[in-house]
C-alpha cells in the first residue's frame, strides 16, 4: 500500500519551501493540486516534474475514491494547495478522512500556514486561540458573529481584501469599536504589513487605504 503526504507550500516567499517538501514532491507518483496552473509555477521553480492532477473543492467528492484506489494499489500521492497547508481553509479533509478509513498512512509535513505568523505578530494573547477561517458569506454569518461575541480566546479569521472593510465594520458592530485587533496582509511577501489597533481605528484606516493581498484578521477575545 502507498501513502498520502499532505505538503504545505509557501504562502508568499518561495524560500519558505522546506527541503523535505521538495524531496517528497519529487519522489511521489502523483501530485494533487488545487490549481495546476498556480502549482505549476512552484514546481517549475524547484524543478519538480511529477504529474499533477486537479483536486479542489468542486471535484474532490468525485476524485477521492479514485485517489484512494491508486494509493491502495501502491502509489504514493502528495496533496498540495495553492498556498499554505492543505485542509486549513483549503481542500484536504475529505481525502485525509477517507485514507484513514481505508487504513492508509497519512503524513502531514510541517510548513507554512498564514494564520500562525499573523497570530504571533499581532501582539494579542496567543496561548489559547480559536481559528474561524472564512466566515459564512450569507446564511449563518450573523448567527456565528453572535456566538463569538462572548468568546474569551483570541480569534483568527481569513478574509479577502474586497470584503475586509465590511467584515471589520461588522466586527465593530458585534464586538464593539474598542475591541483590539490586527490585520496582516501579504504574509512573507515583499509588501508584508500588519496594522494593529481598535476595530474603530482599523475601519478608519482601511476606509482611507484600500487593502490588497490575502488577509488574516486577529481579534481580541472578550475581557470579562
Amino acid at each position: 500500500m502507498g501513502k498520502l503526504y499532505v505538503v504545505p507550500t509557501p504562502v508568499g516567499n518561495l524560500e519558505d519551501m522546506t527541503f523535505r517538501a521538495i524531496k517528497v514532491l519529487k519522489e511521489v507518483d502523483l501530485i494533487l493540486a488545487e490549481d495546476t496552473r498556480t502549482s505549476g509555477i512552484l514546481l517549475k521553480h524547484f524543478e519538480i516534474k511529477n504529474f499533477m492532477q486537479p483536486h479542489h473543492k468542486f471535484n474532490e467528492h468525485k476524485t477521492v475514491e479514485s485517489v484512494v484506489y491508486r494509493i491502495k494499489a501502491g502509489e504514493t500521492v502528495a496533496l498540495i494547495s495553492d498556498a499554505g497547508t492543505p485542509g486549513i481553509s483549503d481542500p484536504g479533509f475529505l481525502l485525509v478522512r477517507e485514507c484513514i478509513r481505508n487504513g492508509i498512512e497519512v503524513q502531514c509535513l510541517p510548513g507554512a500556514t498564514a494564520f500562525v505568523p499573523a497570530l504571533v505578530s499581532s501582539g494579542l494573547p496567543n496561548e489559547k486561540f480559536c481559528f474561524e477561517g472564512f466566515l459564512p458569506q450569507k446564511k449563518g454569518r450573523q448567527t456565528r458573529l453572535k456566538a463569538l461575541a462572548d468568546e474569551k480566546r483570541t480569534m483568527v479569521f481569513y478574509e479577502s481584501p474586497h470584503r475586509l472593510l465590511k467584515t471589520l465594520a461588522q466586527f465593530a458592530e458585534y464586538f464593539g469599536t474598542e475591541r483590539q485587533a490586527s490585520v496582516s496582509r501579504e504574509i512573507s511577501k515583499l509588501h508584508e504589513e500588519t496594522v494593529r489597533g481598535s476595530l474603530g481605528e482599523l475601519v478608519e484606516h482601511f476606509t482611507a487605504i484600500e487593502p490588497r493581498g490575502e488577509i488574516v484578521i486577529v481579534l481580541e477575545g472578550i475581557d470579562i
